[in-house]
């Protein structure tokens, strides 16, 4: 008798050059001018990566709600997650960071990923006004209440957008991040 699953088999995982195709899409989007320039997203490093942080956490909250791909969103996730922990250690060793500190570094990565997407999915339980607050205090350094509304608006207009789009189209790298209008940037 043949058993139905094989314990031996490592699940099916998203093609390598899909994984960098989204996680392309996901820095290239984080990197918009319009975040930095009229946005009020500081133009750091520390500003850079919890708008990456922001980019990412909406595409994952997005996969959680994949049903039946062949090689799973979770595993898919987890893949993206990976790829962006390698991003984050290649910048590190980049900088110069020491092999003693960058474990130290990741792991505080991990736990502000983690506490970034804890926060941000209360906050998108609630109304808008937690959101913009869980932004301002995450991205915007506790300051610029509007830019933060602004950034909320963004957020969950993105979040409406990836949830039209096809299960098809985010498994496979085809799909776009929605562009930051005008009117998300208007006082």
């Amino acid at each position: 008798m043949l058993w139905p699953f094989n314990h031996f088999r490592k699940p099916r995982l998203a093609p390598a050059g899909t994984i960098e195709a989204i996680y392309g899409m996901i820095v290239t989007q984080a990197r918009e001018p319009i975040f930095y320039r009229d946005l009020g997203v500081p133009d750091t490093v520390n500003g850079r990566f919890d708008l990456l942080l922001l980019h990412l956490w909406l595409l994952l909250r997005r996969l959680r709600t994949v049903q039946g791909s062949p090689y799973g969103a979770t595993a898919l996730s987890q893949a993206l997650f990976d790829r962006f922990c390698e991003d984050m250690d290649d910048n590190l060793r980049e900088m110069g960071v020491g092999d003693q500190t960058v474990p130290k570094r990741m792991r505080a990565f991990g736990e502000a990923f983690y506490g970034r997407a804890q926060a941000y999915d209360q906050a998108m339980a609630s109304d808008g006004e937690a959101l913009a607050a869980a932004i301002c205090k995450n991205i915007l350094n506790g300051i610029g209440m509007d830019h933060a509304r602004q950034l909320a608006a963004y957020a969950k207009a993105s979040e409406a957008d990836l949830g039209r789009t096809g299960e098809a189209a985010l498994l496979g790298a085809a799909f776009k991040f929605p562009p930051v209008l005008p009117k998300d940037v208007a006082p």
